[in-house]
């Protein structure tokens, strides 16, 4: 029955709540930008262990041993940058209290160790890089999803900080009434995942635009009949993604996607 009412709310939401906003005034109440990466607010009822780490900071789910959100920053020169080569060590993440995944946990399972804030967004950075290796920031993903789509929108998010600016990034998988369990350890294994991204464009109003993805293989569908409104991923989710921002800014750029500022094929 959970598993029909959330894949409800995902059709619900990209059927009726994405609407291009071809037209937009421009924000007129002061200076309002996103500063430095948002801290979602849980609504759901799900416990949590706030992590912060160099390049991004989780909510961790104790009980299902995966991330509620992973909230990062991405600026043009960290999405540009290659001064720091892939890690490809996975490890339990030391700052976890209690049970965390592991490699075993993986092995001949049929899922991908998918990352959320992505190690191609973390090139910058050494230690950024390696922490995008531990398993707090890493969720079993179908090989398909893993390598197609949610590559697809990661390598899109560098697209866009390189032409927008500064994004700020939320993402995870949807925790919803019990999960499947993997391996030893007990990992939780979404049915959904998410990404909201929202930017600030120098001299206009913010703006915003969200993704959900069922766990499975796409192949080639297109971006841009996935893409739906903040307002959405939130519906489905249960987590308010940019509290920081006043309820106006937030109530324009999360209804909203502008079809002419996040160009997708």
């Amino acid at each position: 029955m959970l598993k029909k009412f959330i894949l409800f709310l995902c059709l619900a939401g990209l059927v009726y709540a994405y609407r291009f906003t071809k037209e937009e005034r421009p924000f007129t109440g002061g200076e309002q930008s996103f500063t430095g990466e948002e801290r979602p607010l849980l609504g759901n009822g799900q416990k949590e262990q706030i992590i912060e780490h160099e390049g991004f900071t989780v909510s961790y789910n104790p009980e299902y041993r995966i991330a509620n959100w992973v909230a990062y920053e991405l600026t043009p020169e960290e999405a540009q940058s290659d001064s720091v080569a892939r890690w490809n060590k996975f490890a339990p993440d030391p700052d976890v209290v209690g049970p965390t995944a592991t490699n075993d946990d993986y092995r001949n399972s049929g899922y991908d160790r998918g990352h959320l804030a992505p190690a191609g967004d973390m090139k910058w950075s050494a230690k950024a890089m390696r922490e995008s290796f531990y398993f707090s920031n890493i969720c079993p993903q179908n090989k398909g999803l893993n390598g197609g789509m949610w590559h697809k929108l990661e390598k899109q998010c560098r697209t866009w900080a390189g032409q927008h600016g500064t994004l700020s990034i939320v993402t995870g998988p949807v925790i919803g009434g019990e999960l499947e369990r993997l391996g030893k350890n007990r990992v939780g294994i979404p049915e959904l995942f998410y990404k909201v991204i929202g930017c600030t464009p120098r001299g206009d109003t913010p703006k915003g635009i969200g993704f959900l993805f069922e766990n499975r293989n796409y192949k080639n569908t297109s971006l841009r009949v996935m893409a739906v409104t903040v307002d959405s991923v939130e519906a489905v989710t249960g987590i308010d993604f940019f509290p920081s921002l006043p309820r106006e800014i937030q109530d324009r750029m999360e209804s909203a996607v502008d079809p002419a500022f996040w160009i997708l094929r």
